[in-house]
């Protein structure tokens, strides 16, 4: 009925500390374990990676006195000693082994699928419910609707905008999102994805970037998943031909989780996405982010600055909320007057007028931003420049005394420029008030000690040489004999666990405000601020990749995103010069005066 994947149950637990050999228990004559009707939980399997017990045959059974307590199906097994050995060292937790059945075994197996056994219970519950409502007398549509919401229970299990609760319940509908959203935290997911196919239900999660398909649940569960989700997120349950937005927040485990629910129409249903905003995480520090000590530095000059714009560009999931929540962290927030405008709040932070934008009600960017400069605001924050209005806002205000932190749809730091162009903002305008402009993507980051030293190879260096070709040589980064690339480890699988952002940062110097004022042509923007030691996004990868912070593989892979763009900046504007004039335009000429001749003379001819 259900088909699994093991995406979600592959991160160990990670705790503090270190794993003395006098912490490993020794395994001669381990002693018998039987499982019985014990369930081990999901908490508890966190210890061991899924991949890990499969292949070594052992698993972990439970906590006691802070001794991990591991079933092995054979304790003579060395190599499975030399696993667990290394998971104890990274997770800082002593172990004790026991032996265990293969049968109790293939019962933890089970265990690990987690959500897929949690999701049979719910759906057997729900065939159970909806085989009673069958019995019962038929409804039109408008009132099905609403019975299904009434047999939800209320908002007391996950609460609507502001409110908050637990995610235990036992009403069948509400158990089944309440899994789904709990094996999304727990399996670190950014976001959920609820699509409708012609045989089925498919849920995927995203973690570190990547969707992966967690379950597929029988197409009759739709209804029930898509009226649960809309009653949590106070969107209208009648309304299944337009997209429609919302959000909820939940209690799991003692901290509060914020979800952002948007529907949007197919062919086989309205598909959801759910994104979860866990407060917990709330900002991280600048310095954490992985900025260069020059990109940071100019980050840290920009924002003390009394007026001026500041501006993150890339892609939709590229980590700009994230860039600005730290960067308003910096900013003194008891001296000055910080006000944002967002779609939607995100993060709670202290000392933050926050705004949510409503659309539908006519609050835009651009209504919110007017109304803010009427606030005596110091610092602005204004979540995405969508169109010409808010541009011009951001610069006007800007030019009158505030510092503006915004977001932009564009492909690079320099490419901000053209497009405020674009939008209808006057050249003239941009030095003035850019202080700076940066851009940012997002990359799998190297799980501590699962790096393998690559040696470089000429074709490698060479790539690299010509990526800095263009940079100052003063700037240029010294390119080391080896490399890293992921290696699986039994406590990180892939090799790669999260993520982190690359950049690159653009000041506005004189020489950079020349060329806007003359001929604001990207390619000339670029070779000025390459001169000025402006790295690009690709050379802040390398670095990255150098330090062993992430894969090698993670350089190649931005190569087919950016390199096209820095090609476009590389390709200078040709002059040419006098002589080049002469001997191209020269024969022409000629040419068209011996035709010219040849044709006076037959005219001439026939006179």
């Amino acid at each position: 009925m259900v088909a699994t994947n093991s995406a979600l149950g592959t991160n160990p637990l990670a705790t503090a500390g270190a794993v003395s050999d006098d912490d490993i228990h020794g395994h001669d004559g381990a002693p018998e374990r039987a499982l019985g009707e014990t369930k081990v939980p999901y908490d508890v399997l966190k210890y061991i990676p899924e991949t890990s017990a499969v292949h070594y045959q052992f698993a972990p059974l439970g906590v006691v006195d802070g001794v991990l307590e591991v079933g092995m199906v054979d304790p003579e097994n060395l190599a499975a000693i030399d696993a667990l050995s290394f998971i104890a060292r990274k997770t800082g937790t002593p172990f004790k082994i026991f032996k265990i059945t293969a049968d109790d075994f293939e019962k933890i197996k089970v265990m690990y699928r987690g959500i897929g056994g949690d999701v049979d219970k719910a759906l057997s519950d729900l065939e159970s419910e909806n085989l009673a409502q069958s019995k019962q007398p038929k409804v039109d549509s408008h009132d099905e609707v609403e019975e299904k919401v009434d047999l939800s229970g209320g908002l007391a299990a996950v609460s609507g905008k502001g409110g908050g609760g637990d995610l235990r319940e036992d009403a069948p509908a509400i158990k089944l999102v309440s899994t789904i959203l709990r094996y999304a935290i727990d399996g670190k997911a950014s976001d959920i994805h609820i699509e409708p196919t012609a045989s089925g239900v498919r849920i995927r999660y995203r973690v570190d970037g990547s969707l992966h398909t967690s379950v597929v649940l029988p197409i009759e569960t739709h209804r029930a998943l898509v009226a649960r989700i809309k009653v949590l997120s106070s969107i209208r349950l009648d309304e299944r031909r337009k997209p429609q937005d919302g959000r909820f927040s939940a209690s799991i485990d003692g901290r509060q989780v914020d979800f952002r629910v948007s529907t949007f129409p197919s062919y086989n249903g309205e598909k959801i996405v759910i994104r979860i905003l866990d407060r917990e995480q709330g900002f991280i520090p600048l310095s954490d982010l992985g900025f260069t000590d020059r990109a940071l530095a100019s980050i840290r000059s920009a924002l003390k600055r009394p007026y001026g714009l500041i501006l993150i560009s890339g892609p939709t999931g590229s980590g700009k909320s994230t860039t600005l929540y730290s960067m308003l962290a910096e900013v003194d927030r008891e001296t000055q007057n910080v006000l944002s405008l967002e779609d939607p709040v995100e993060y709670y932070m202290e000392g933050v007028i926050q705004s949510q934008i409503r659309p539908e009600i006519g609050y835009t960017f651009a209504n919110g931003l007017r109304t803010t400069l009427r606030q005596d605001p110091n610092v602005i924050m204004v979540g995405e420049i969508r169109d010409g209005e808010t541009a011009k806002l951001a610069v006007q205000a800007a030019l009158t005394g505030h510092l503006v932190l915004a977001t932009i749809h564009t492909n690079s730091a320099i490419g901000t420029i053209p497009r405020l162009i674009d939008m209808g903002v006057e050249s003239y305008l941009i030095p003035p008030t850019l202080v700076l402009s940066m851009a940012q993507r997002l990359t799998r980051k190297l799980c501590p000690d699962s790096g393998e030293p690559i040696p470089v190879s000429e074709s490698m260096r060479s790539m690299m040489d010509a990526q800095m070709s263009t940079l100052a040589p003063e700037y240029r980064i010294p390119i080391p004999d080896s490399v890293f690339e992921a290696r699986r480890t039994p406590s990180c699988p892939n090799g790669t666990r999260g993520r982190l952002a690359v950049f690159e940062v653009m000041e506005m110097t004189a020489e950079v405000e020349k060329i806007i004022l003359k001929s604001p042509v990207e390619s000339r923007i670029w070779a000025a601020a390459r001169k000025q030691g402006m790295m690009s996004m690709k050379e802040d990868a390398m670095i990255k990749a150098f330090a062993g912070k992430i894969p090698f593989a993670e350089v190649s892979a931005l190569s087919g995103i950016l390199l096209s763009e820095e090609d476009e900046f590389k390709a200078d504007v040709v002059v040419p010069t006098a002589e080049t004039v002469k001997s191209v335009v020269a024969p022409v000429l000629q040419a068209d005066a011996n035709d010219t001749l040849e044709s006076d003379s037959l005219t001439a001819d026939k006179m």
